[in-house]
C-alpha cells in the first residue's frame, strides 16, 4: 500500500506545481496588462504575452531619462536573444502614406477629401532607439530592431523606403514579423544582460513618476509650440 501512497503523493506534489506555475504566471501578466499606455498598446502587450514571448523580456511604457535630462517615451521594448525590439505603437483609420526618410506621411479619409500629416514614425523609432544607444557602451552593439505597429481600421497604401531592420505592421501580422526576425537574425552579442535590465526597468519605473509625466508632456508641448501661436 505504501507505493500507491507515495504514488498519490507525487500526483498531488505535481499538480500543486502546476497550479502554483499558471497563477505567477497570470499573476505577472496581470501586473504587465496594467492601465498604463493606450488600448492599443496594452492589446500588443497582451498579444505579445499569450504568444509565449517572457514577461519578464517584455518592457512596456518606458520614460527613458536623456544626458540633457529630458525624457523620451518608448511605447514597448522586448528583450529578445537575437537583439533588442522597439515598437511603436499607431492609432489610425483610413489610408496610410509614407516614404521611410521623410519627415511627414500623409493619413487620407473620407475617399481622399481629407488629407492629414503626421510625423514620421519611422524617423520617431530611430530617435528612440538612439535614445536607447546612448545609456549603455555594450548598447552600440546590441542589434536593434524597429516595429512600428498600426491598429485601427487602416490601410497601408503606399510605403516606400523602409530602412534595414524596420518593420511596419498592421497589428494583424505583427506575430508573423517577430517570427521572422527571431529565426532568421543571429544571436546577440551580450555582454551584461543585467546592466539592460536594470536600465529598462528603471525606465518602466519611471513611467511611474507623476513628476516625470508631466515634465516630458509640458517639453512636447514646448517642443511643438502651439502656446507661441497668436491668429
Amino acid at each position: 500500500m505504501w507505493y500507491i501512497i507515495i504514488i498519490i503523493l507525487l500526483i498531488l506534489f505535481f499538480w500543486f506545481i502546476k497550479v502554483k506555475s499558471k497563477v505567477d504566471s497570470n499573476q505577472t501578466e496581470t501586473d504587465l496588462e496594467s492601465k498604463r499606455g493606450t488600448q492599443s498598446e496594452r492589446a500588443l502587450l497582451s498579444k505579445l504575452l499569450k504568444s509565449g514571448i517572457p514577461s519578464q523580456t517584455i518592457f512596456h511604457d518606458l520614460y527613458l531619462r536623456k544626458n540633457n535630462g529630458n525624457y523620451s517615451q518608448i511605447d514597448l521594448v522586448v528583450a529578445s536573444k537575437v537583439g533588442i525590439l522597439v515598437f511603436e505603437v499607431k492609432d489610425f483609420s483610413g489610408w496610410i502614406f509614407g516614404t521611410g526618410y521623410k519627415p511627414q506621411w500623409t493619413q487620407v479619409l473620407n475617399s481622399g477629401r481629407d488629407k492629414y500629416n503626421f510625423y514620421n514614425p519611422i524617423l520617431q523609432n530611430a530617435k528612440h532607439i538612439d535614445d536607447l544607444k546612448k545609456q549603455l557602451k555594450q548598447l552600440e552593439n546590441i542589434p536593434f530592431y524597429s516595429i512600428i505597429v498600426f491598429y485601427g481600421d487602416s490601410n497601408l497604401k503606399e510605403i516606400s523606403f523602409v530602412p534595414k531592420d524596420t518593420y511596419v505592421v498592421k497589428s494583424g501580422r505583427i506575430l508573423e514579423v517577430m517570427n521572422k526576425i527571431l529565426s532568421e537574425s543571429m544571436p546577440a552579442n551580450y555582454s551584461n544582460k543585467r546592466e539592460i535590465v536594470n536600465l529598462l526597468e528603471q525606465a518602466v519605473k519611471n513611467g511611474e513618476n507623476k513628476e516625470i509625466i508631466e515634465r516630458h508632456s509640458k517639453n512636447i508641448k514646448d517642443m511643438l509650440g502651439k502656446e507661441r501661436v497668436y491668429n
